[in-house]
């Protein structure tokens, strides 16, 4: 027997398909196989693909051509595979396997069938997979952070999104499960844990008869991580058990993704979202209320079908009175397969980016206010990187989430992956700038000189 090939993995869309992206790498490893991140030196690329919206896939082609070009032998997995299989394995020859967002843990047979010549098509055409904390996993983000699945697939069916179809019904990992995840995360000196799946919020709802997520937050409060960060979290899964459970967990941090989609409750009915027409009655004031320290994060489509300017007049509105700490923006993308693309009064693309760009400059000012208040603070922050020419470190806060929130460039010496006091300098509409805290700096604040 020759030896085993190289495999290089291209990663492209979310963090739930980056889980993917890492039980395969840990499953290669597993079995032998040498990952490499040079796709140059790589026998075969598995490219991790995302087909949630069309600018999404138009990433994913240009990877793939680019590989094809360079006459790699090609594994197409996720959800571009699950949706575009047959278009796939039928315009790029040089694919030798296809593989569904609910097969990803077949990786290693796949390899070995397409060395023998097979051309593969491995999808589940129902995904109900899930990864648990026994699949070995091999992490692709910063040491100190990593993502935590807590469940896969969606019971939901918003009009404009392809995820159900692609990815199932939910089905939630058991609280023992994800808790045991955690502690391996913990002792491989992980500081910060987020959760995610579709909607973290409705955890539990499938296999045990109702939403458990406060009982979650509790158990991981055991865990010895200092932050625990939620992602996808539908402010009407917010009830008073989860918040309870929020502010008697110290670990678990006041930062809430909130992905709202819009304000008008027209514009939600026909997005099929009529439940979340709630946020209007009083629901961010009562969560501010109840956690005046959150971070509050959202997201919003415009361009929706449908969406006159009395609509996106509600929906400035509505960002400019709760006052958000960050915001998202998008137009909507008319994805095949969803109600929301034969939809009649569709707008233009010129309309929508005008929208999008009005909102984002509407949020601008809110952001640097909101983070201008952290001038003077000394705040905990997660070192992440450190720029070899200058010396300078990055790192992240509570209050930003990796990757869609802000950084904080600091000057000082720290470890990387650890947590340090770093007294806030000066701030922009996404950053914030400081250095080290002394041990004055912390005194003067109470949460800190009390640790």
């Amino acid at each position: 027997m020759g030896s085993k090939p190289t495999i290089a993995v291209s990663h492209l869309g979310c963090e739930k398909n980056r889980i993917d992206t890492e039980h395969m790498l840990g499953l290669l490893v597993q079995a032998g196989y040498e990952v490499d991140s040079n796709e140059e030196l790589a026998d075969y690329v598995i490219v991790n693909t995302c087909s949630f919206i069309q600018a999404a896939r138009e990433e994913s082609v240009r990877t793939l051509v680019e590989l094809a070009e360079s006459n790699k032998r090609i594994v197409i997995t996720g959800c571009m595979a699950q949706h575009f299989q047959e278009q796939l394995l039928e315009e790029l020859p040089e694919a030798v396997a296809v593989v569904g967002t609910g097969d990803y843990n077949k990786i290693v047979d796949v390899i070995q069938r397409a060395e023998t010549g097979e051309r593969v098509k491995q999808i589940s055409s129902n995904p109900t997979y899930i990864a648990d904390e026994n699949v070995p996993r091999y992490r692709t983000t910063a040491e100190g952070s990593a993502y935590l699945r807590v469940a896969e697939g969606c019971d939901y069916r918003c009009a404009f999104c392809i995820i159900p179809h692609l990815r199932g019904n939910q089905r939630s990992r058991s609280i023992e499960s994800i808790v045991a995840e955690a502690e391996q995360l913990a002792a491989e000196g992980v500081q910060e844990i987020i959760l995610i799946s579709q909607i973290t919020t409705n955890y539990g709802l499938d296999l045990y008869g109702e939403p458990k997520l406060d009982e979650l937050l509790r158990a991981l409060g055991k865990v010895d991580v200092p932050w625990i960060r939620m992602h996808y979290a539908y402010p009407t899964g917010l009830t008073p058990k989860v918040i309870q459970a929020m502010k008697e967990t110290p670990n678990v941090l006041p930062y809430l993704d909130l992905p709202l989609q819009h304000s008008h409750p027209d514009i939600l009915r026909a997005m099929n979202r009529p439940w979340q027409g709630r946020v209007n009655d009083g629901i961010i004031e009562r969560l501010r209320e109840s956690l005046p320290d959150a971070v509050l994060r959202t997201t919003f489509i415009v361009g929706f079908p449908g969406e006159t300017d009395e609509h996106f007049e509600h929906l400035m509105a509505f960002v400019d009175r709760h006052r958000f700490d960050h915001v998202g923006v998008f137009t909507f993308s008319p994805e095949e397969g969803t109600p929301a693309y034969d939809l009649p009064n569709p707008l233009e693309q010129s309309v929508m980016d005008a929208r999008r760009d009005a909102l984002m400059s509407l949020q601008q000012p809110i952001s640097l206010e909101r983070n201008r208040a952290e001038i003077g603070k000394v705040v905990d922050v997660l070192i992440e990187q450190e720029n070899p020419e200058t010396g300078e470190l990055i790192g992240r806060s509570a209050r930003f989430a990796p990757e869609v929130d802000g950084l904080i460039y600091i000057r000082g010496n720290a470890t990387l992956a650890s947590l340090v006091p770093v007294r806030i300098e000066d701030a922009d509409a996404y950053d914030l700038y400081g250095s080290i805290a002394t041990a004055a700096d912390c005194l003067q604040q109470p949460q800190l000189a009390a640790r």
